[in-house]
């Protein structure tokens, strides 16, 4: 918005004297509504404003609760899948055949009877957890980054990495341990049992142990 003074005046301005200040009676200030003025003064605007706002909103949308709803490759939560839910009934109707030929309280049939509660204990926690289906009744890992499903693919990634890990490294360090040996390759065939549980043990915090040798050059060989 800018004020302009109308230039069609009856009256010539006086010039004012030294110290007064220019009051015209007869000139009535006007507003006049320029777009164009308003959009150039939103361009030079502070751009931390801006950066405020989106920030604002992405701490918005990442505290909102992320609903269980599945619009991937035409899956659908496994609770509401009618093919899961008849998978469930086929696997519980086979166990229940099996368990008709057999005495109620025979080994085989307790040790039935406990297959049935893990089965149905299994797709319960498919449903809970949020799980997908497809069209076969089967649940499907996402992964694809998808918050909300990385539970089924990034935690048993890394215990796998670990245990992987902790398993190389505890060989390794066997392999070391009884390189100086007279007959290291009679170690190799028969396992020393006693020297191998102490680097069993050890190797939980190989994550530390290997960090720690390649600071002080000694995770590889250097006559390799």
């Amino acid at each position: 918005m800018s004020l302009t003074i109308p230039s069609n005046l009856s009256k010539p301005i006086l010039k004012p004297k030294i110290g007064s200040q220019l009051t015209p009676k007869s000139a009535k200030p006007t507003i006049l509504c320029s777009a164009t003025q308003s959009s150039e003064k939103t361009s030079t605007s502070n751009p931390l404003q801006a950066f405020s706002a989106a920030l604002a909103l992405s701490s918005v949308l990442l505290s909102a609760p992320l609903p269980a709803v599945a619009e991937i490759s035409g899956l659908t939560p496994c609770k509401e899948s009618k093919q899961f839910a008849k998978r469930e009934k086929q696997e519980l109707k086979k166990l229940e055949s099996s368990l008709k030929l057999y005495a109620p309280d025979s080994a085989p049939a307790l040790a039935i009877k406990a297959t049935m509660e893990k089965t149905s204990k299994r797709f319960e926690n498919y449903g809970k957890y949020g799980l997908l289906c497809g069209s076969d009744g089967l649940p499907h890992l996402i992964v694809s980054g998808d918050q909300r499903h990385w539970g089924e693919f990034i935690t048993p990634g890394i215990l796998f990495l670990y245990i992987a890990g902790w398993i190389g490294w505890v060989g390794r360090s066997y392999l070391i341990a009884i390189r100086d040996d007279k007959k290291p390759t009679m170690k190799e065939i028969i396992i020393d049992v006693p020297l191998a549980s102490r680097l069993v043990f050890r190797g939980f915090s190989w994550p530390i142990a290997a960090y720690r040798e390649l600071v002080n050059g000694e995770l590889i060989a250097k006559d390799v």
